[in-house]
């Protein structure tokens, strides 16, 4: 007899496109024969999704803008009531599936409705968010920076930082209260990574962690590009000058497009850039090209090196061609990120404030120094060479093995 599909149900966190990006590439490498595949995420990343055989439902999530705006402020992502309706809104799409195993990104509530519903729930998440990594808590664009400057500014975060990831921990740890759950603790990481089996999108070599739990493993960069034709002027570009690959991302910060394609148009470089969703920048300087979106690991093949936000997942995009990164962060994820790549010697960091009359001669030195491009091949053996997918298919089988046992889901 031909053994049953298990049917695994992927629930994405659509307040930025990595969030729906990540589970997606894990859900595609699944054999669709072994597996059911359901993916539930907020409908409004649909148009760049494609997901063959997948069953598709949707589920809401808040607004990108909402939760952007409250990064940018340094305010809670999520209050306790709406952790509560999200957990209802689990509960109603679970009882409906009816999956052997939940894999989530960022949907911070499935630590409650999952183990409510009894089901197996493995989250992803990236590795220097883990309570086993030693980060660097770089202060990200807050505030505050604007009156203390960025050294007073670093002292201060310093400081406060260890009591903002209890202020942000606390909702989800009266919620899980409110539940007859026992609270996490009051460190942030712990409430980003809380779950019964633990994915880091990451490869060790370029975000170590020590004494992991032998439920968290590393799964490699999830890479994903979005579907769609490539521009008109893509087979017309120039082959007489390197190409540098700007994308800042659905949560890049507002206006640094037409910042960094003005700061480049000077240099005998071709720019290809994508903005991600958000209006295109007018006046494009002659020796830059813009589309909405580029498939990211396409543009990275073809390029020199990449400019981003600082996300994981275009540093992966680029990493996994051996292009090295300038990355550009706003938010403390970007700068945990950036921390690692810059450590590698794969890619620089530059902060926002600084990018007029820096980034230039960041391209240049980029360029000119073959150490980045070595560095980042280096990492792109790595991620060639990590068993993303055995690693993935190990976790679901002991989840839904474990599940089996005691007679669960």
């Amino acid at each position: 007899m031909t053994p049953a599909r298990r049917r695994i149900l992927f629930i994405a966190e659509a307040v930025t496109l990595a969030h729906v990006a990540r589970p997606l590439s894990l859900a595609r490498t699944l054999d669709l024969s072994r597996y059911e595949v359901v993916f539930a995420c907020d409908g409004r990343f649909d148009r760049l999704l494609d997901m063959p055989g997948f069953t598709r439902l949707p589920l809401e999530s808040i607004s990108s803008s909402q939760f952007l705006e409250a990064l940018a402020r340094g305010s809670r992502l999520y209050s306790r009531a709406t952790l509560d309706a999200y957990v209802q809104s689990d509960l109603e799409l679970i009882r409906t599936c009816r999956p052997d195993v939940i894999v989530g990104d960022f949907r911070l509530s499935l630590s409650v409705s999952a183990r409510l519903a009894g089901t197996p729930y493995v989250t992803v998440s990236n590795a220097y968010w883990s309570p086993y990594a030693w980060p660097r808590f770089t202060v990200p664009e807050l505030p505050m920076l604007r009156v203390t400057g960025e050294r007073l500014g670093q002292r201060l975060f310093d400081v406060v930082r260890p009591w903002a990831f209890r202020y942000h921990a606390l909702p989800l740890n009266q919620l899980r209260r409110q539940y007859g759950l026992p609270a996490l603790g009051l460190d942030l990481r712990r409430v980003y990574t809380d779950a019964d089996y633990t994915l880091y999108a990451d490869i060790p070599q370029l975000v170590p962690t020590f004494g992991l739990p032998e439920t968290h493993a590393y799964v490699g960069p999830t890479l994903w590009s979005p579907a769609g034709a490539l521009p008109a002027w893509w087979d017309t570009l120039p082959d007489d000058k390197p190409v540098v690959y700007v994308t800042l991302g659905s949560s890049g910060h507002a206006g640094m497009l037409r910042t960094v394609l003005k700061e480049l148009a000077g240099l005998p470089v071709t720019v290809v850039a994508a903005s991600a969703g958000k209006e295109v920048p007018v006046g494009i300087p002659a020796n830059a090209h813009v589309a909405d979106f580029l498939p990211g690991e396409e543009a990275a093949r073809r390029a020199a090196m990449v400019i981003s936000n600082g996300g994981s997942q275009t540093s992966y995009q680029a990493l996994a061609q051996g292009k090295p990164v300038i990355g550009i962060p706003s938010n403390l994820d970007q700068y945990l990120n950036m921390h690692y790549v810059e450590a590698t010697g794969a890619g620089r960091m530059i902060r926002t404030g600084s990018v007029a009359g820096s980034i230039a001669d960041a391209v240049r030195d980029m360029l000119g120094n073959a150490r980045y491009a070595a560095e980042a091949d280096r990492l792109r053996q790595a991620i060639a060479d990590y068993p993303s997918r055995p690693a993935f298919e190990a976790v679901l089988a002991r989840a839904a093995g474990a599940a089996e046992g005691s007679g669960g889901a």
